[in-house]
């Protein structure tokens, strides 16, 4: 795996979307680690350019995250309830509610523009796509990693014909990467321990791993390569607010929660006024959620207000320390 990717280390950098950008992802390349572009909010065109930009800064090879999504069945009343519980949220930021929330096919234009930019590597989270995307992939030479969170979803990863699976512990920060039911939380340890002589792919463990004993010990059970992310959401070259930062930063133990509210999946981040207030409330199903808040989350973001924005960070957030990308990896080696 390591010679594939061309990294010196064996460590991914989380393709966490909305939060990579060109600069981060390069800057984990150089840096001996495979960067990961989390393409899960553009479209086909944007993936494309992104791509591109990363290329300019970078000869390195590279992966591009895409979500799997299923067009959601839009039952009037949930949508209707869904408006209403965010209605207090949207009076409160002077902003109208969001009508439009009819979601644009653009998997197959992401899908696209990886084989048109010669990609290496390709990883997939919230499900496992088509066999004709596998194929279509992997006969273009396409590294295929799938995402799973239980034994079972393992299995079916290895069964889809994909190179290899990120192992998501119940620590990892932002989205779940589940896909069925009914979802389970499993710790990184236990969760490898139950995977490790199952399978034959090779596993990549993800799941708040912050220190050198962490990778150590998910090397020595098994694992072939981490993913991390929080540890490096608050390096110099990761293009976050410094707000978001200094949330990760300020974090402190416990102080994180898996919500749906944001988006419509459970994602963990750091609990705030709005998960809280949003607890019992009636959610869309994703992507419907993320369209409803997105205006809430922006216009929040711009008055300051973090108590409206979802600031996805993993459960060990309050052990994560500042620096370069190369400052922090070099305290995971």
């Amino acid at each position: 795996m390591l010679h594939k990717f061309e990294i010196q280390y064996p460590i991914i950098q989380a393709p966490m979307a909305g939060v990579t950008s060109p600069k981060f992802v390069a800057a984990c390349a150089e840096a001996g680690v495979l960067g990961s572009i989390g393409a899960g909010y553009l479209d086909g065109e944007q993936t494309k350019r992104f791509i591109q930009e990363v290329k300019k800064l970078t000869h390195k090879p590279f992966a591009v995250n895409l979500f799997v999504q299923e067009e959601p069945r839009i039952d009037v009343e949930v949508l209707q309830n869904a408006r209403m519980a965010l209605q207090p949220f949207y009076d409160e930021l002077g902003l109208s509610p969001v009508q439009s929330v009819i979601s644009s096919e653009v998997f197959e234009g992401q899908v696209q523009a990886i084989l048109d930019e010669n990609v290496a590597i390709c990883s997939f989270t919230f499900g496992i796509p088509s066999a004709d995307v596998i194929r279509r992939l992997k006969e273009n030479n396409v590294y295929v990693i799938g995402t799973a969170t239980t034994l079972n979803e393992a299995k079916c990863v290895e069964e889809a014909g994909m190179d290899a699976v990120v192992l998501q512990g119940e620590e990892a920060g932002g989205h779940r990467g589940s896909f069925i039911e009914p979802m389970q939380f499993i710790n990184r340890n236990e969760l490898l321990q139950q995977v490790v002589g199952e399978i034959t792919i090779p596993i990549i463990v993800a799941g708040g791993i912050v220190s050198k004993d962490d990778v150590k010990r998910a090397l020595a059970n098994g694992a072939q390569a981490v993913q991390i992310g929080t540890a490096l959401l608050v390096a110099d070259e990761c293009e976050i607010s410094t707000e978001y930062k200094n949330a990760v930063l300020q974090s402190k133990a416990q102080q994180t929660t898996i919500t749906r509210a944001f988006t419509g999946k459970p994602a963990r981040g750091l609990a705030n006024d709005f998960t809280e207030r949003m607890k019992d409330a009636i959610v869309a199903p994703y992507p419907l959620q993320h369209y409803l808040t997105s205006t809430i989350r922006k216009e929040s973001a711009k008055q300051g207000n973090s108590q409206y924005v979802s600031m996805w960070m993993g459960e060990n957030s309050y052990l994560v320390q500042p620096g370069s990308v190369e400052d922090i990896l070099a305290k995971l080696i």
